[in-house]
């Protein structure tokens, strides 16, 4: 029926050019092709640049359109002039995904100022040079999505394990969230996060494949289980389509209900 397809075209990102820095790692990979399934154009980067390479191989090989490259976000003049290059090569970049973080782990008491700026550079200095470098680009061309993978872990502490600079950095990031939501909504860019608890990637395999580790962290989850990056490919999708032109500075919590209990 006619009259359906404005709803259809609400998922619909055909001519949509999207930059997924981190794109080949385990969240990334994921939304990197959830967003080619739905026509985007994918743009995946990463430190490593045979793996964005090859991520991008499989995403044509599988139908998708995608272009591998590396980068690396810490080094922010580098980031600038590859936005523009990808800007350049594309005519435009729509949506911004960043799916890149870090996690060094001590207690806060032995914590070392090494591993704290490296932690904050990375989490939450590099991701708004790399959200400043993209808005640059699209507030000309009219507006943009800009989505960055935050943690559950921005809103609640973890009293066992040494996770100080993650949490303080990604509670940062949502907060710098909330600003550029609010500052750039006058350019139609959207600027929102998701927050998951731990996603099943090959990053924390032998985590989870220790039950002194893994029971007691899913029975404290309501949903009974711990988040797959398929899980946030679709809510990637969704805040980067037409449906979520509404939403912005918002964090949404794919972590299985364990915010909603705690």
């Amino acid at each position: 029926m006619a009259s359906l397809e404005r709803y259809r075209k609400l998922y619909d990102l055909n001519g949509k050019v999207a930059l997924v820095a981190g794109g080949a790692g385990g969240i990334g990979a994921a939304i990197s092709e959830g967003l080619a399934a739905f026509g985007a154009t994918v743009v995946v980067c990463g430190r490593t640049g045979a793996k964005a390479e090859a991520m991008a191989s499989q995403i044509n090989e599988a139908g998708g359109k995608a272009w591998g490259a590396q980068l690396d976000i810490l080094d922010i003049p580098r980031t600038r002039e590859f936005v523009g290059e990808v800007a350049d090569r594309y005519g435009h970049i729509d949506i911004m995904v960043n799916s890149v973080g870090t996690l060094r782990e001590a207690p806060a008491i032995d914590y070392s100022e090494e591993d704290w700026d490296y932690a904050l550079d990375l989490n939450l200095k590099a991701a708004f040079f790399l959200s400043q470098a993209v808005a640059r680009v699209q507030i000309p061309r009219g507006g943009g999505k800009h989505i960055h993978i935050s943690s559950v872990r921005s809103m609640l502490g973890l009293p066992r394990r040494g996770y100080i600079s993650y949490c303080a950095s990604k509670g940062g990031m949502n907060m710098m969230i909330k600003h550029l939501a609010t500052e750039w909504a006058k350019h139609n860019i959207t600027v929102n996060g998701i927050a998951p608890t731990f996603v099943r990637t090959e990053l924390v395999k032998s985590m989870l494949e220790d039950p002194n580790f893994y029971n007691p962290l899913v029975a404290r989850i309501p949903l009974g289980r711990i988040c797959d990056p398929l899980d946030l490919a679709g809510m990637a999708v969704y805040l980067a389509a037409p449906a979520a032109d509404f939403i912005t500075g918002q964090i949404i919590f794919a972590d299985g209900g364990i915010t909603a209990s705690q």
